[in-house]
């Protein structure tokens, strides 16, 4: 396991986010978001790393795009790759996204036509410590829209995993049901839902209005979602 970095490492950290924090748009900006049917998304993509068990050092990085609303494959690309950079709670940009950068790159050079009109991130995007996780990373620097997936709840601007919020998650039933990730600051920063019949999984995702250049909100890693 890579040794944690030092402080001032993790303060540069602190900065690079707060400097790229400034590029997140968390507005609405193509026309197909603004659909409820989305008409006009005709591209999804998805990216993640998953590891080796038994060696946080080894990863696969994947980028698959797929057809919208067929889900067919148009594009694959899986590579294993080294991974260098600690884990630290609220840092996971800093170990994963240079990969999954460099997956788009490909892409965008290999494929151009292929280009997802958004991406679906296995981290956080807004719902994390400094409104900027792994998913607003990602969109910012590859300027493409992203939605982040997250499999536990930071407890961040008073969100807590209490009875209520449990009772919340045992209502989830049928596909479709959801319920907001709100703050004691009043800002929306995700949405609980459930993706699957088949196989139900309670899933956090941030507001599907907050597509445009940054964020919608998993880590296999320790548990936790950055």
């Amino acid at each position: 396991m890579a040794a944690p970095p030092p402080a001032a490492a993790l303060r540069r950290w602190e900065r690079e986010q707060a400097r790229l924090r400034a590029g997140v748009v968390e507005e609405d900006t193509e026309q197909w978001q603004k659909d409820p049917s989305f008409t006009g998304l005709e591209r999804v993509g998805g990216v993640d790393l998953s590891y080796i068990k038994g060696d946080d050092s080894s990863a696969c990085a994947s980028l698959v795009v797929l057809s919208y609303p067929a889900l067919e494959v148009l594009y694959e690309d899986c590579r294993m790759v080294a991974v260098s950079a600690p884990y630290v709670a609220g840092f996971l940009a800093f170990r994963e996204v240079p990969f999954l950068v460099e997956a788009v790159q490909r892409l965008q050079q290999e494929e151009p036509k292929l280009k997802p009109q958004v991406l679906l991130v296995d981290g956080n995007g807004l719902l994390h410590p400094r409104g900027f996780g792994v998913a607003c990373h990602l969109g910012v620097l590859t300027d493409l829209p992203c939605i982040g997936v997250a499999k536990n709840l930071l407890q961040v601007d008073g969100l807590t995993r209490d009875e209520v919020h449990r009772e919340q998650i045992r209502s989830l039933q049928r596909e479709g049901d959801s319920f907001p990730l709100t703050g004691t600051s009043g800002r929306l920063l995700g949405m609980a839902d459930i993706r699957s019949r088949e196989y139900i999984r309670k899933q956090l995702c941030s507001p599907l209005e907050v597509v445009s250049s940054g964020a919608l909100s998993g880590k296999k890693e320790t548990g936790l979602d950055d």
